[in-house]
């Protein structure tokens, strides 16, 4: 642990004015002087203080990034600095009865600073010899460090009545990633109820939350991939959290603004936190406890659990045997889909049997034309006959979609894939940029244009092409173009979604069109298929099943399209 310290001239003054010894009475010496500044440091932060008020002035984090653009479009790495807007604040109201207003900000304080191997200790004396002080103590080895303030004999200088006292904590969050508007979408404000779940301000405008009578035991200013989280050992005894969203041309994020109540025992006047500073790595946040790994935004319920506890792992132990980050991708698509071989091979055995049934249908289209109500009921009277389920190809890709979902939020919320190139993309958390426009398209499709999604789109299409054949559209021919529609209209919403999740949906269309060619070549037996429905139209068939019941219904929407069709042919009265 390296630990330096620079520090500034201080004033002495042997007279102070009485218009500061009025403001901040038995803290008017602690008012005056210059601030000095102070660092801890280790192989992972640089952690800046300032003396006046006792708290952080910046934090490098120093194995990450952040990217900008320059005047060229081109990707610009800088240092990630956290807590380091001017803007900043950071201090408790210390209730004061002698002084106008009540109290006594820490934040006009000069605290006197010394260090004593990795622990730093701020004090702000009094005129009675009593002091407020805060201790820090950085790990050596993590993003965190031990924080307690401690109060000695100001029993008779802060209000009798006190029970609390507050600190107010306003961080304005700098913009990190290139994908601004994905970042601002994945910061918030994150809290725990003592006895409840995680909780956490709105993602997507500004909000309040008051908890100011309800314990808590940590609040987390968090973005996309970085935190600031203070935690108590005990428990707060409230707190009031305001997100604020800011102008684009603001060069922050977001307002974070939080005022917590710090309770204050007469007999034991000491509160100890912790603070995490760092990136949302999820192993370290899960050994603070308390469910802190709950920040990272990998969804709520089931979904999140997925991610959490399956996919993750996963992920992890593939990333074990192999460092680039797109093949762990290529990997974690093949063992998704293997997992979900069988659920694949009945959707592609039950278009078989709709295959199968196909010169049948089209006879039925034949004879009966333009009457689609009949059509209808004469398909489900023969998928009956030979056994067919008309949704067994549907059910399959449904049962698939919570790996999807969960996908959807692993990609942009995982840390593991930020600023990981992989073939032209150099950043599997954020869009790929193929081509640069010089203008902007609206509807979030950005300026530029990303090649994980063009190849998405076209494999999908091709996929649907060659997927849809043979598959009988009569009971809704809408649906035979809008499944060539909807990948066109999510264009906008993917090219500037993360190139990780374009890049695994590019690979698992191509896996899905591999897996049905091989499975249908070498796994299904046409004729076999044939031969096992015609034994199936010779059973007695049950009553009563569900397709008993669609059909009563299509010929009950049938009885009724007749009859109104008879009533408009029918002359009107005079």
């Amino acid at each position: 642990l390296h630990v330096l310290t620079h520090s500034f001239p201080t004033r002495r003054s042997s007279d102070l004015s009485e218009d500061r010894i009025n403001k901040f009475g038995v803290f008017a010496k602690a008012a005056e002087g210059k601030a000095s500044e102070f660092v801890l440091e280790n192989d992972l932060l640089k952690v800046t203080f300032n003396s006046k008020g006792g708290a952080i002035k910046q934090v490098l984090i120093k194995n990450h990034f952040k990217v900008i653009q320059d005047a060229n479009r081109n990707d610009v790495k800088e240092s990630l600095l956290l807590m380091a807007d001017e803007r900043d604040k950071f201090y408790y109201s210390l209730p004061v009865k002698s002084v106008p207003g009540g109290e006594i900000n820490t934040k006009d304080l000069i605290f006197n600073g010394s260090l004593e191997g990795n622990t730093l200790r701020f004090r702000a004396l009094a005129d009675n010899g009593g002091f407020f002080e805060q201790i820090y103590t950085l790990d050596p080895a993590n993003y965190l460090f031990n924080y307690t303030i401690r109060t000695e004999n100001l029993d008779n200088v802060l209000d009798q009545g006190t029970k609390s006292i507050k600190l107010r904590w306003v961080n304005y969050l700098g913009k990190l990633e290139k994908a601004v508007n994905y970042e601002k979408n994945y910061s918030a404000i994150y809290y725990k109820p003592n006895i409840a779940k995680p909780e956490h301000c709105s993602c997507t405008s500004s909000d309040t939350e008051n908890k100011e009578n309800t314990s808590i035991k940590w609040v987390s200013f968090t973005q996309q991939f970085f935190n600031v989280s203070l935690l108590a050992e005990n428990q707060f005894k409230g707190a009031k959290m305001v997100t604020t969203f800011l102008d684009e041309s603001d060069k922050a994020l977001k307002k974070m603004d939080a005022e917590i109540e710090i309770p204050l025992n007469k007999s034991n006047q000491t509160f100890k936190m912790n603070f995490y500073v760092g990136p949302n790595e999820f192993d370290r946040l899960y050994a603070l406890g308390n469910n802190l790994e709950d920040i990272i935004a990998f969804g709520s319920s089931f979904f999140g659990t997925i991610n959490r506890w399956v996919i993750r792992p996963v992920f992890n132990w593939i990333s074990f045997f192999i460092d680039n980050k797109g093949i762990v991708i290529l990997v974690l698509t093949f063992l998704v889909k293997l997992s979900l071989f069988y659920l694949t091979y009945r959707m592609i055995y039950s278009q078989s049997k709709m295959t199968a049934l196909k010169p049948q249908i089209d006879k039925l289209k034949e004879k009966y034309k333009d009457d689609a109500s009949t059509i209808q009921m004469e398909s489900m009277k023969l998928y009956r006959e030979f056994g067919v389920n008309p949704l067994g190809s549907c059910l399959p890709m449904l049962l698939q979609m919570p790996i999807w979902f969960a996908l959807y939020r692993f990609f942009p919320a995982a840390i593991e894939f930020r600023q990981a190139p992989f073939l032209w993309a150099s950043d599997l958390s954020s869009y790929d940029e193929w081509i640069q426009l010089p203008f902007e398209i609206p509807f979030g499709f950005g300026s530029h244009i990303s090649l994980f999604t063009i190849l998405w789109v076209i494999s999908t299409l091709a996929f649907t092409f060659y997927n849809s054949k043979n598959m009988d559209f009569s009971a809704n021919p809408a649906m035979k173009w809008m499944q060539y529609v909807m990948p066109v209209m999510f264009l906008g919403f993917f090219n500037s979604y993360a190139s990780g999740l374009t890049a695994y949906l590019l690979f698992s269309n191509i896996l899905n069109i591999g897996q049905t060619m091989a499975t249908k070549a070498f796994l299904i037996d046409e004729a076999k298929i044939l031969a096992q429905m015609e034994e199936h139209k010779k059973k007695p068939k049950k009553t009563g099943g569900f397709q008993d019941r669609l059909a009563k219904v299509l010929d009950e929407q049938r009885k009724i399209a007749e009859q109104q069709k008879n009533a408009k042919s029918q002359p009107k009265k005079k």
